[in-house]
């Protein structure tokens, strides 16, 4: 008999209802984990849940915006058990150079995408540090957290936000065996990005990616699962990066 890394584990999945979300929270499911999957778009999330529901898996959705606190709580009050298992996906990207960005999406990335991730995992870890119950945290992050890139101001600054959130709540939460880590994606291919990289300028930011060739979703899937499994259970306040090698590149 086999048995799956993530067996017996309850996980929540924020910005499930597509991408990137939605593959972790197949892959999860798929690795044994009760997933619940959270968004704010519900009639997405319910499709979604059916999908794994007729794999095999078990899933349940979950209404959540997490820019905004009250929902975040009233949405994780509703939830009978504590997870184990937390990827805090939910992003958004935003759009224009910083002089042309005005104030109201600036606060609507950095909400979604810092604010957002800090709540959902302050929540979380409250139940699991009530319940004396370790747990793995990844906040997923991106290069662009690291490696500054021109037109997405807001989207960077807020995931170099996260990722030093993450080692800050990984040193706070390490003596109640909550561990916290970030995964930091290169750029990788999906159905909202994949016309850019068809075009000149998507395609010469490929040639400066070592490996010639945007990621794939199933690119991130082991580094994912070695920050949730019992494999990486000494791993805590890092930040694994998957991105063919674009942040060792030449400048």
């Amino acid at each position: 008999m086999t048995i799956l890394p993530l067996a017996g584990k309850a996980a929540l999945i924020t910005g499930a209802s597509g991408g990137l979300g939605l593959h972790f929270a197949k892959l999860l499911a798929r690795n044994g984990a009760e997933v619940t999957l959270a968004a704010r778009r519900m009639a997405k999330l319910t499709t979604a849940c059916e999908d794994i529901r007729a794999s095999g898996g078990t899933a349940d959705a979950l209404e959540m915006d997490v820019s905004d606190g009250a929902s975040v709580t009233a949405a994780l009050a509703s939830v009978e058990r504590p997870f184990d298992i937390l990827v805090n996906n939910a992003g958004i990207s935003g759009e224009g150079r910083a002089l042309d960005m005005d104030e109201a999406e600036f606060d609507a990335v950095v909400d979604t995408n810092l604010k957002g991730s800090f709540l959902v995992a302050q929540s979380v870890a409250r139940s699991l540090k009530a319940a004396q119950r370790g747990g793995a945290i990844v906040n997923v992050a991106s290069i662009l957290g690291i490696r500054a890139g021109g037109g997405v101001s807001a989207y960077s600054a807020s995931k170099a936000g996260l990722i030093h959130l993450t080692k800050v709540l990984a040193l706070e939460l390490a003596g109640d065996n909550i561990r916290v880590n970030a995964l930091c994606p290169g750029y990788i291919e999906t159905d909202i990005n994949r016309a850019f990289f068809e075009t000149a300028a998507g395609q010469a930011l490929i040639k400066r990616i070592p490996q010639r060739r945007l990621g794939r979703p199933e690119d991130l899937d082991g580094a994912l699962l070695l920050l949730l499994g019992d494999a990486g259970a000494y791993i805590t306040g890092t930040t694994l990066v998957a991105d063919g090698g674009h942040l060792v590149s030449s400048l």
